[in-house]
């Protein structure tokens, strides 16, 4: 019998879709907010998998220092920055100040 309960990935997704635009949350945070407190290993994990092409704001998720998780110089990596960037978030020396953009839900 299957559980009512969402699954760790649903929970972190929900947690995910709800960052506002121009604003950013930690892998850590994330996994707080989804139950899953000191797993933000499995949070990175978890949005490594998503879908290609998903809506979900993945890029609006980066580590602890206010910095891009994926390799400088990827795809992803670059992806992500401009996204960030588009909606306002400023980098200086590859770093988004948490003091200004973190989302405080």
């Amino acid at each position: 019998m299957k559980s009512n309960e969402p699954s760790n990935e649903e929970r972190v997704w929900q947690v995910v879709a709800l960052i506002p635009s121009g604003q950013v949350s930690t892998y850590g945070e994330i996994a707080r907010m989804a139950g899953l407190e000191r797993r933000a290993r499995q949070v990175g994990g978890i949005m490594s998998r998503l879908p290609q092409g998903t809506s979900l704001p993945w890029h609006r998720v980066i580590n602890a220092s206010g910095r891009i998780s994926l390799p400088v110089g990827s795809h992803g990596h670059t992806e992500q920055r401009r996204r960030l960037q588009e909606e306002g978030v400023v980098f200086i020396n590859g770093c988004a100040s948490l003091r200004r953009y973190r989302w405080h839900p």
